[in-house]
């Protein structure tokens, strides 16, 4: 049971990440402001990484914990 939710969880990341793929690529394409269904995909990782850049040591373990959390 507990894999099935395992693997259940698993396929939902991929597919999350896919997604994520493709409205970076659909945003690069058509700009951001054409995009009202998925919003500024771009900016938001942007702001993301100044963020944990910002952070400092914490914001960069939290980045290799989720890269980690990805990997596997």
């Amino acid at each position: 049971m507990l894999d099935k939710a395992k693997a259940t969880i698993r396929s939902l990341t991929d597919i999350g990440i896919a997604l994520l793929a493709l409205a970076i690529v659909a945003s690069l394409l058509v700009g951001s402001s054409n995009m009202a269904f998925l919003g500024d995909v771009v900016g938001n990782i942007t702001a993301l990484v100044a963020s944990l850049g910002s952070a400092g040591l914490a914001g960069l373990i939290s980045l290799g914990v989720v890269l980690w959390l990805l990997d596997r």
